[in-house]
Order: structure tokens, then C-alpha cells, then sequence
């Protein structure tokens, strides 16, 4: 076989080689741009839809009461508190899930805003009215939730008629002593605790600063729930105290001695009374 019969075969299979060759790298080539237009698409899905989400979610609209709210957080609690409620560390904790409650309560009571850090923040005249306290707790409120008060005209009834029933009092009152007492004292007088700390006096507390306590627990109180103090027993409990402050003057027992309990009451017994005895003795015996 002569040299150019042998390269005829040759010839023959290379360009057929050459035609797959070129087919597969065209297949590969087109999946290629089909996967490439399939991100595409779907990038280009993601790019529409998504900072529509996002920006929905930083634009959600507040009610009137909330922005309200939020422009006087921005001025007076945005320092501690962060620019979206979640605390700044050793400045003050997160907002987040505390509710409307738990901001009415603080701000009410003038604890909120706190000049400075201490072992407890004191009750004090309030910097914010009632109204001004509840857009706080609104604006709060819908930004991370958390547990809310009932109306006041709902709970000053719900207290009165709790008032209007010595079977329901006398409940209130058994309550009191086995959650209450030990930490403000069997008169609502308040008492020390550790560590510089202190249970308030709830002589000055209103119907809602007392719900809002329970349901709250604001710095060493520990929170009473509704699973714990349904919202009758708290009605109960604050009818109680309300009727232990509105008859202070009128003690059935004789002198108050500042309604502190035992204490006084002894050291009393003890220095009027046994030195009375004492000196009763020494003249019966000079007499004699």
C-alpha cells in the first residue's frame, strides 16, 4: 500500500471526529448559556422582589399614636435605648417584647428617662403626661410587642366593683399577704432589700401603676402573669391595697406606729410597757 492509499482512511475519519468533536462542544456551550440565563432570571427575580420586601419592612407604617411616640423616643430614650429599641450596653437594656405596659409603668411613675445609674431607680414627678407616656408605649408596642394594659375605665371598674365586695376584699387581702407582704410590708409601706435596693412604698400608686407592676415586674419585682394572678385576682389585690391606703387614719387597732409591723410594735411593748411595769413595781414595793 502506497503512502497516499494509507492517509485516504485517515482522511476520512478525521473530519468526521472533527464534526462530533465540534457538536459536543456546541451542546456544552449551550447549556451553558441556558444555565447562565436561568441565574439570570432568577437573579433578576430576587433583584425586583426583594428590596420591595426589605423596604417594606423599614417603612411599615406606625399608627398616629406610635409615630407620636416615636418622635418622643428619638429625642428623650434614643441615647440608652438604641436607634430601634434593642439596648445599648451599659447605658440601658432592649425594648424589644417589654410592651406598652411596661414603658406606661417606668414612664408614669417618672423612673423613665433615669438621670443617672443606681442600685434602683426612685419614683419621681414625671417628665411625660399620661398621654405622651401612652404613645411611648404605643410606639413600643408595635415595634417588638409584648404585654399591654386594659383600658383604664375597664380596670377602675373592675377595681371598684372588687372594692364593693368584702368577699372579694378579704380575697384581695390574702393574696396581698402571701405575694406582696414580704417584700412592701403588710401596710403597703414598702421595706429594704439587699444590695441598696428597695420595695417602693404603694402609697402613692395608682389602679394602673399596680397592674402594670404585677404584670410587668419592674426591677426586683417578679412578674405575675396571667397564668399566675388572673386579671380578677389582680383587680382584687389592687382594690385591697387602695382600701388599706384610703383608711390609714382610721386603724381599728389603736396607734398605727407607721403601720411597720411587729417591730415597732415590740420595741413599744418593751420600752413603754415593761418600763411602766417596772416602775409600777418599785412604787408598790416603796409603798409597802
Amino acid at each position: 500500500m502506497t503512502s497516499e492509499q494509507s492517509k485516504r482512511p485517515l482522511a476520512r475519519l478525521v473530519p468526521g471526529g472533527a464534526r462530533a468533536a465540534r457538536g459536543k462542544l456546541r451542546r456544552r456551550l449551550s447549556a451553558a448559556v441556558r444555565l447562565v440565563a436561568a441565574l439570570t432570571l432568577v437573579g433578576g427575580l430576587y433583584t425586583a422582589y426583594a428590596p420591595g420586601v426589605g423596604r417594606a419592612e423599614e417603612t411599615v407604617k406606625l399608627s398616629d399614636a406610635a409615630a407620636n411616640g416615636k418622635a418622643i423616643y428619638e429625642v428623650s430614650c434614643i441615647t440608652c435605648h438604641g436607634r430601634n429599641a434593642q439596648g445599648v450596653e451599659n447605658r440601658g437594656p432592649s425594648l424589644i417584647g417589654v410592651g406598652s405596659a411596661a414603658v406606661e409603668f417606668q414612664v408614669n411613675t417618672g423612673r423613665m428617662p433615669l438621670a443617672r445609674q443606681e442600685a434602683q431607680a426612685e419614683r419621681k414627678q414625671p417628665q411625660f403626661n399620661p398621654d405622651q407616656a401612652a404613645e411611648l408605649g404605643a410606639y413600643i408596642q408595635e415595634l417588638g410587642g409584648g404585654p399591654q394594659l386594659p383600658s383604664a375605665e375597664s380596670l377602675d371598674e373592675q377595681v371598684k366593683k372588687a372594692q364593693g365586695s368584702d368577699k372579694i376584699l378579704a380575697h384581695g387581702g390574702e393574696l396581698y399577704r402571701v405575694n406582696c407582704s414580704s417584700c412592701h410590708a403588710f401596710s403597703t409601706g414598702g421595706g429594704a432589700l439587699s444590695s441598696g435596693k428597695f420595695a417602693p412604698s404603694l402609697k402613692q400608686s395608682t389602679n394602673r401603676d399596680i397592674y402594670a407592676a404585677m404584670l410587668t415586674g419592674p426591677q426586683n419585682m417578679p412578674v405575675f402573669g396571667n397564668n399566675q394572678l388572673s386579671p380578677d385576682d389582680k383587680a382584687a389585690i389592687i382594690a385591697y391595697i387602695q382600701d388599706l391606703n384610703k383608711n390609714e387614719a382610721a386603724d381599728p387597732g389603736g396607734w398605727a406606729l407607721g403601720r411597720y409591723g411587729p417591730v415597732p410594735e415590740g420595741l413599744v411593748i418593751f420600752l413603754i410597757g415593761i418600763a411602766a411595769l417596772v416602775f409600777a413595781t418599785l412604787w408598790i414595793a416603796g409603798k409597802s
